[in-house]
């Protein structure tokens, strides 16, 4: 097998178990490695690290699979993987719908598979996982039999691995239109057509946090995308629930999904622009018992940190602006760039410029089958938060 070796003086990020080495921490490569192939990795001192596919095209050289030079990296591997992983999220109760592989807090880099009942969604977003996509399917065919495997490749970052954008099924083809059960509602999805694979799984255990709070209450919900937050807000009792969203398309679903639910008399929602919408009612003081937030990552590189940090801030003011005294405000952020404690800055930040006291109610990450681990950071990505507004 090719192997790679470290320079000297290594990352205590890679000692410490973090799966990426990049180009510049790397002493020697094997001449004309095949893109994607599996390399063993060592020390300076010929000490084993483990073994991970390379990509020469890619500033992140090397993802390891594994730190166990006995492993071999073929067929049963993934299929044991694979297995693992669904054991681990059955045991935390997710048996419907829940992301099967969280990429690199489950030991396989740049391997996404959300299940939908019985439907499942693949990405692969780097060269080297790619490569195994075969063997991937093939576990699930094995330890699923699903009814449909649906590709959703249509990602930017590919591109930086060499990469086409492509989706498309990765199994017979079928209605990529489904329904899913979520906390004893049901919800229309579409698996080719809606954002990322089609649903944002991450938020489920969050919904079930605002049940208490959205009680008779008239509810705003903003960047409502296909109304999921909404219609649980309708569910758990609200008096009143307006969902907005910049997307027709997003709106439409959302008010199937009241429908489905029979919350449409309660439940309304319209096609608006979130930021202008919310300065001009803060202009006419609406108010609302309850506001909820969840905002796309506003942004995707460390180079525009500040913009995205200036984006959050602008619209919790707005929102924060628009909760009656005692309310509650709902808020996300969904990008690993910006620090839990950057988003509490930017939350209290916003309750300065708007004269308001705030008292935490819950802060929380996202659901158990998108597992955290503290020393790769993009695993840690979303902060969920409920304040009252006082």
């Amino acid at each position: 097998m090719n192997t790679v070796v470290l320079k000297k003086r290594i990352s205590q990020r890679i000692i410490n178990g973090h799966p990426w080495i990049f180009n510049n921490e790397v002493e020697s490569t094997p001449d004309a490695v095949e893109p994607g192939s599996i390399v063993e990795v060592f020390t300076h001192d010929k000490k084993f690290v483990g073994k991970g596919y390379i990509n020469p095209k890619s500033q992140i050289l090397i993802r390891l699979l594994t730190r166990d030079r006995s492993e071999e990296i073929n067929e049963h591997f993934f299929l044991d993987r694979l297995s693992k992983c669904w054991e681990y999220r059955k045991r935390l109760g997710y048996k419907e719908n829940c992301r099967l592989v969280f990429g690199e807090a489950d030991s396989l880099p740049q391997l996404i598979i959300d299940k939908f009942n019985d439907y499942f969604v693949i990405q692969t977003m780097a060269l080297g996982i790619d490569v195994w996509k075969p063997a991937i399917i093939k576990a699930i065919n094995q330890l699923f039999q699903p009814k449909g495997i649906y590709e959703r490749n249509d990602v930017p970052v590919r591109e930086l691995e060499g990469l086409s954008q492509q989706k498309g099924f990765l199994s017979d083809p079928f209605d990529t239109e489904i329904m899913i059960n979520e906390n004893g509602l049901q919800f229309y999805i579409d698996l080719d057509k809606g954002q990322k694979t089609g649903y944002f799984l991450d938020q489920q255990d969050n919904r079930r946090s605002i049940q208490h709070i959205v009680k008779n209450a008239d509810v705003l919900g903003v960047f409502s995308y296909t109304g999921s937050f909404e219609v649980h807000a309708a569910h758990y009792g609200a008096k009143s629930v307006l969902g907005l969203d910049i997307s027709e398309y997003a709106i439409q679903q959302a008010r199937r999904n009241a429908s489905l639910n029979k919350v449409d008399k309660v439940c309304k929602f319209e096609t608006a622009n979130a930021f202008d919408t919310l300065k001009r009612w803060a202009k006419e003081e609406k108010k609302f018992d309850v506001v909820m937030l969840d905002p796309p990552a506003f942004t995707k590189s460390r180079e525009t940190i500040q913009k995205a940090i200036t984006g959050y801030k602008e619209i919790n003011l707005r929102g924060m602006k628009l909760v009656k005294p005692g309310g509650f405000l709902v808020t996300s952020s969904c990008t690993n760039l910006v620090s839990q404690e950057n988003f509490m800055d930017i939350i209290n930040m916003a309750a300065k410029d708007t004269r308001r006291k705030i008292r935490q109610v819950i802060f929380q990450t996202q659901s158990g089958d998108h597992p955290v681990i503290r020393n790769i950071e993009n695993t840690n990505y979303l902060k969920f938060l409920i304040i009252q507004v006082l």
